[in-house]
Order: structure tokens, then sequence, then C-alpha cells
């Protein structure tokens, strides 16, 4: 098992870690930009920092990561793409404005660079599961989860496999 360490609001980071997985593996055929963050609150009490930080962890992020991935990937003429979006970047959700913007933000730069990219052998596809069980989800407010299993037609939560926070 080989894990890098990663702050993806920082390119300067983003481009080390790329670095290394490079010397070790060679170029990176397969990203997938899961970092995501949560700062729910109404957007009457939300501050611009609160915004900026969910918006730079999940939509800025991802940004980094595909733009320091892409000149390899064009040059081998093959690669992989895969953004983590969400439920509520499609649908919304009250007192997640700058979640559900930043993962709305996602769809947006997956098709992009889907129409951009797939002429030279690259896919780009996003992905919005619901609710999945995650530390991030563990924090929601038992009102809220009910709320949200209101809405899955299954009434049943995702549960991750072989996560390494598991």
């Amino acid at each position: 098992m080989y894990g890098l360490e990663c702050d993806v609001t920082d390119f300067a980071a983003v481009d080390r870690a790329f670095a290394a997985a490079e010397a070790r593996h060679g170029p990176v055929e397969v990203l997938v930009a899961n970092a995501g963050i949560t700062a729910d609150m109404l957007l009457m009490q939300m501050d611009e920092a609160e915004f900026v930080r969910v918006v730079d962890t999940n939509l800025m992020g991802a940004y980094w990561v595909a733009r320091r991935a892409v000149g390899p990937m064009v040059l081998m003429r093959r690669g992989r793409m895969i953004f983590m979006s969400s439920v509520s970047g499609l649908s919304g959700a009250a007192g997640q404005a700058n979640y559900a913007a930043s993962k709305a933000g996602l769809v947006g730069l997956a098709r992009s660079l889907a129409r951009e990219l797939g002429g030279s052998g690259i896919t780009v596809n996003v992905v919005a599961p619901g609710y999945v069980r995650t530390d991030m989800t563990e924090r929601l407010t038992d009102r809220r989860r009910e709320e949200l299993m209101g809405q899955i037609a299954l009434r049943r939560v995702a549960e991750p496999r072989g996560s390494p926070t598991r």
C-alpha cells in the first residue's frame, strides 16, 4: 500500500504529491477527485470564509488535481478522471449552499473536461452518490438523517467497503 498526504487547496502540495507518485509509479493514468468537506449552515449565518473554504476544497481542489494530471494524460493519449459530486449538487439542500454549489460545479467541470479531452483518449465522469455513511455524514443531526432517509427509495444508507477511514 502506498499513500501520500496532500492539501488539494494548495497547487504546490498537489504538484509535490503528483511528482512523488510519478517517481514511484510513472504517470498518473486514473485520477479520482474525492476530497470533500462540509460546513453546513443557513446562508444568513454563513460567513464568506466558510463558503470559500468549502468551495476551495471541493471544487478548486478538483481543478488543481485535474490540472496537474491532464498534461501527462494528453501525452499518453489515455487517462481516466472521476469526480465525486453529490446528490446535493444536483438538487440542492437547505443549509448547504456552499457544499451544493461546489458539488454542482464538479458536474460542470467534468462535462466540460469530457468534451475538451475526449479526443485525446481521456474519459471524464462525475459520480453523484446519495447518503453514504462516512465520518462526514456521521456528524449530521438525527433530524437531518431522517430527512435524507425519507428521500431514499430503498430507505437504506450506502456503506463504504475497504475505506481507509473505516
